[in-house]
């Protein structure tokens, strides 16, 4: 798939895109990720992005012209299923979201910045907004790397264990059971005995049980989504 990322602070991300999973992703030609400056569709000497808002209230808005323009280039040269917005008031970013978008081909996300932008972009050119959690990030860029991170994982093959990306936590609502690793006691801290016994079917069901108690202890508004 392809993301297009529209940002006035690509040096924001540009180590975030190219390292770990999205690096690997990219490399195998799984993903490609791409972003693109909102100051390059400016037309004025400044690169002005933003400008005051109509009724005079606080804060500096996004100029409609330079995010139409960025994304008519973009579909100049290819179909986009979703043109996203990253939003506080957006939908709440989740797991299930993630896989959604996973099966996409091309998606832009518009990384938000100042007060806002103007709302006829929203309007007019935008698919979907997305949020990833209820507070106010300085700009949308944090949120455009944590999408993509959570969506590319997932392409089959990019995690060299596919099953492993399978069983993360929120694939089915429910949080992972406890993990451990060797040595199986380190300072009297031992792993459950039933991990080390070698059977497979016991082990399932003592995961299976781990994780629904995991989840009605830490986060029991799971369980109302299965």
């Amino acid at each position: 798939m392809r993301i297009d990322i529209l940002t006035v602070l690509p040096a924001m991300l540009e180590g975030f895109v190219n390292e770990s999973i999205l690096a690997r992703a990219q490399k195998k030609g799984l993903a490609e990720i791409h972003l693109h400056n909102l100051r390059d569709y400016t037309t004025d000497k400044w690169r002005r992005v933003d400008d005051y808002p109509y009724g005079g209230f606080a804060g500096m808005v996004m100029q409609c012209e330079p995010i139409d323009r960025a994304i008519s280039a973009l579909k100049a040269e290819r179909d986009y299923d979703e043109v996203i917005f990253t939003s506080p008031d957006g939908e709440q970013f989740d797991q299930h979201i993630a896989n959604d978008l996973s099966l996409k081909g091309n998606i832009i996300i518009l990384c938000g910045h100042y007060k806002g932008i103007d709302h006829r972009i929203r309007e007019h050119l935008i698919t979907r907004e997305i949020s990833i959690g209820d507070y106010v990030l300085t700009g949308g860029e944090l949120a455009a790397a944590v999408m993509a991170d959570a969506i590319v994982r997932i392409i089959p093959g990019v995690v060299g264990d596919e099953q492993s990306a399978l069983s993360d936590c929120f694939q089915d609502n429910m949080l992972s059971a406890p993990i451990y690793t060797r040595p199986a006691d380190y300072k009297g801290w031992k792993v459950p005995d039933i991990l080390l016994s070698g059977n497979e079917a016991k082990i399932k069901d003592w995961e299976i049980e781990q994780s629904y108690e995991r989840t009605r202890r830490l986060r029991p508004d799971l369980l109302d989504n299965l």
